[in-house]
């Protein structure tokens, strides 16, 4: 008799060396199953992520499930159990239960990443695990012009690195947004998208920059999109800026769907 259970994390990923478990590395999955196997005196527990997010990137709002052995807990206690135990760089928020049919990745409608780009001239240790850093002039409104390229569905391989095991390539991307926060000095970029690609995010941002940066004419992405070719885009932003910032169970909501207007 299993229960399982559909959980809302968010972790600092700079300590860790990414989501997926890897012998002898601190990663987010093998942090979790640790905790619960001591909350099940040894009985492994499979934790299974929405996303696997890749050494130094971030969540305000992975989900995960595990099926949890033995007598039912509530969400509320569970919640509080895992707290009691996680390292402090890793916090649940929410807790539910959900039917066995329910899968974490599976069951996912979209996913909305956030990245985060400091325009500061020199690097500030205060932000250098949080942003990426990009110290050179940019046309926000090229920027935003140019984002409006990336909506609906298209083939994503120029921008899928080399790695990614996942040979259907189609995505449909609801939403972007590029804003500038004047007070901290950064530039924001939103994506929602029915799934991404191997490092599709980091090399979004760094083709937006480069045309912000006047680098690339505004009009280049349906040009890349159409290439099907990695090499049209060489940059890759760092991980650091990097952050899942909510995962989507029911359909995007209609206020997302940039991609019907």
């Amino acid at each position: 008799m299993t229960t399982r259970y559909k959980m809302t994390v968010a972790y600092d990923g700079h300590l860790f060396h990414g989501f997926q478990y890897q012998p002898h590395q601190r990663t987010v999955q093998g942090t979790i199953e640790t905790a619960l196997s001591k909350m099940t005196k040894g009985k492994a527990v499979i934790v299974e992520g929405s996303g696997r997010t890749d050494a130094g990137v971030h969540a305000l709002g992975q989900v995960i499930h595990f099926d949890y052995p033995g007598k039912q807990i509530s969400p509320e206690r569970m919640i509080c159990a895992l707290n009691s135990i996680m390292p402090l760089d890793i916090i649940f928020k929410k807790c539910e239960v959900v039917d066995e049919k329910f899968h974490v990745r599976y069951s996912a409608k979209g996913k909305w990443y956030r990245y985060r780009i400091s325009l500061d001239r020199f690097v500030d240790p205060f932000k250098r695990f949080y942003t990426g850093h990009y110290p050179y002039p940019v046309n926000i409104e090229k920027m935003k012009k140019a984002a409006t390229d990336l909506l609906g569905t298209h083939d994503f391989t120029s921008f899928a690195a080399s790695g990614g095991q996942i040979r259907n390539k189609v995505r449909t991307m609801y939403y972007v947004n590029v804003a500038k926060n004047e007070q901290s000095n950064e530039i924001i970029f939103d994506f929602i998208c029915s799934g991404f690609l191997y490092n599709m995010v980091r090399i979004l941002v760094a083709m937006l920059l480069e045309i912000g940066r006047g680098k690339r004419p505004v009009n280049d992405i349906p040009r890349v999109i159409s290439a099907k070719d990695r090499e049209q885009v060489r940059e890759t932003a760092p991980a650091s800026g990097l952050f899942l910032y909510h995962v989507f169970y029911e359909n995007i909501p209609e206020k997302y769907r940039l991609d019907r207007d």
